[in-house]
């Protein structure tokens, strides 16, 4: 079986894939203090409720945006898990695409991931749009390659931005208003965030579309993407494990 472990900036996630198949996947709060046995404890802890143990594991890959986490995940690799894992973004793994963009070495290792998970399972050119800490739209072209995209700021970090710089806001749960025009704050506050994100989705796509001159595939992925898919066309697929299984077929590429 192989461990998929994807550091990102909020949570990091642990999936354990047998074949295609996920027998598994956990997420934790992103803690750069967090050592190797911490991690040990309670990922060994979760594995033995689906009934895998660490010696089930044969392989692991790393996804990881967040370097001050990297020398203890890959300590836990090392001593829980027999060995080094396959770090997306090192010299020694290749990805099986072509990173088109000026500074190569700056394409996050999620978003390469995302683009070899859309290439192999959906029509390209395609557009994967990431809904995590922040939004993300990777551009795929027709050849699967991985071409640039788009970073604006996440859902959940708006909110907290609206919620912590204006005094007279409250905290509220993100989710699809009633209707566009709030008659309560609340309301107004989760019409202007879930409306809003659907238009800058929507509005992003057109503008990637007439630059390309390219009608894309649009996957979405990501912890919110099922709640905003609800709200326009312009999301064709929903795969919340896309990042995990693009580095299940990288991981297949570099090491059989």
């Amino acid at each position: 079986m192989l461990l998929v472990i994807n550091a990102n900036n909020t949570t990091t996630v642990f999936g354990v894939f047998d074949g295609e198949s996920k027998r598994g996947a956990w997420r934790i709060s992103t803690n750069v203090s967090r050592t190797a046995d911490e991690y040990a404890f309670w990922l060994s802890g979760l594995m033995g409720l689906s009934g895998i143990s660490r010696s089930d594991i044969d392989g692991v890959v790393l996804s990881n945006v967040v370097p001050q986490t990297a020398f203890q995940l890959k300590t836990l690799c090392r001593t829980y898990f027999g060995g080094d894992p396959l770090v997306i973004g090192e010299p020694d793994c290749d990805p099986g695409i072509k990173i088109l963009i000026d500074r190569p070495e700056e394409a996050g290792a999620d978003r390469i991931a995302n683009a070899v998970a859309a290439k192999n399972r959906y029509a390209t050119p395609a557009v994967v749009i990431d809904l995590g800490t922040a939004t993300t739209f990777d551009v795929i072209d027709g050849d699967g390659n991985y071409c640039g995209g788009v970073i604006s700021p996440g859902i959940g970090l708006s909110f907290e931005a609206l919620y912590t710089r204006a005094a007279k806001l409250p905290r509220v749960e993100i989710r699809r208003p009633r209707r566009a025009v709030g008659r309560t704050t609340v309301e107004a506050m989760q019409s202007g965030i879930y409306w809003g994100y659907i238009g800058l989705i929507e509005g992003t796509l057109k503008r990637i579309e007439e630059e390309t001159g390219q009608v894309h595939t649009v996957v979405g992925t990501g912890g919110l993407v099922p709640l905003i898919a609800d709200g326009t066309s312009a999301i064709h697929h929903v795969d919340q494990d896309l990042t995990l299984l693009g580095l299940v077929d990288i991981y297949r590429r570099n090491r059989g």
